[in-house]
């Protein structure tokens, strides 16, 4: 384990270690708050293990259910039924089974103008403002208790693309994006840099060998989004050996 720029990064032996370290890290934010608890889930395949580890007994009985809000840190404007869409993803791995479906909070697709993601955008920036409290964020009370993230090909993290002008928005919670930068080339919508920065811990899972090309040009520094997301309390990045670079010493 080491700390890097700000960011603490966790090594693992594989996917299966890292799913089981990235639930204990939920469990552990979960029982740090009495009161309301909010997570912000990413979509990918990396986090797949980790929804379905939630979803087991082992871990199912540890989360108190009846209190915690799921969000999603971005979404792809296709249909819910459709299997890009990030939220179902969740909600087939563990959510429908085990939270109440009013504490479940997807972006909006099949009602909202799919050719408009601005749309989508500023009805769950409304979504996430009530439940906030506030139109303003405040960085001495986080938006979430945890924010998963991920990592793309391009150093993309949510759908924050490189050069990408949702990369660069400071004002708002909630943008949308016309077109995304790597496949599916499909409208989407995603949380901003400083709304995703607002929580209590930001942890990234990156697993598998095809990850190490660009966690190479990450752990140089190189100004891409991934590089740029920062919680305003801890950072953590959760990273299994396939995916590592060879010379990484950390």
């Amino acid at each position: 384990m080491a700390a890097s720029h700000e960011r603490k990064i966790i090594t693992v032996a594989d996917p299966a270690a890292l799913a089981k370290t990235a639930a204990e890290r939920l469990i552990a934010r979960i029982a740090a708050n009495e009161a309301r608890i909010a997570i912000c889930l990413t979509g990918g395949s990396n986090p797949k293990a980790l929804y379905q580890l939630l979803a087991t007994p082992e871990y199912r009985g540890r989360i108190p259910w009846d209190r915690v809000d799921w969000f999603i840190g971005d979404e792809r404007l296709v249909p819910r039924k459709d299997p890009l869409h990030n939220m179902s993803m969740a909600r087939q791995a563990f959510l429908d089974r085990c939270a109440p479906a009013a504490n479940v909070h997807p972006i909006a697709t099949d009602t909202a103008d799919l050719n408009d993601p601005d749309v989508s955008a500023a009805l769950y920036e409304n979504e996430l403002m009530a439940l906030y409290g506030a139109e303003q964020l405040d960085p001495a009370r986080p938006l979430f208790d945890l924010v998963l993230m991920g990592v793309g090909p391009d150093g993309h993290t949510a759908s924050l693309f490189p050069g990408f002008p949702a990369v660069e928005e400071t004002a708002r919670w909630v943008v949308g994006v016309p077109k995304a930068n790597v496949e599916p080339f499909v409208p989407r919508v995603t949380l901003t840099l400083p709304a995703l920065a607002s929580c209590r811990e930001m942890l990234f899972e990156i697993s598998g060998e095809s990850k190490r090309a660009i966690l190479t040009r990450l752990f140089a520094g190189e100004d891409l989004p991934a590089n740029r997301a920062r919680s305003l309390n801890e950072t953590v990045w959760l990273i299994d050996q396939p995916a590592l670079p060879e010379d990484f010493r950390g």
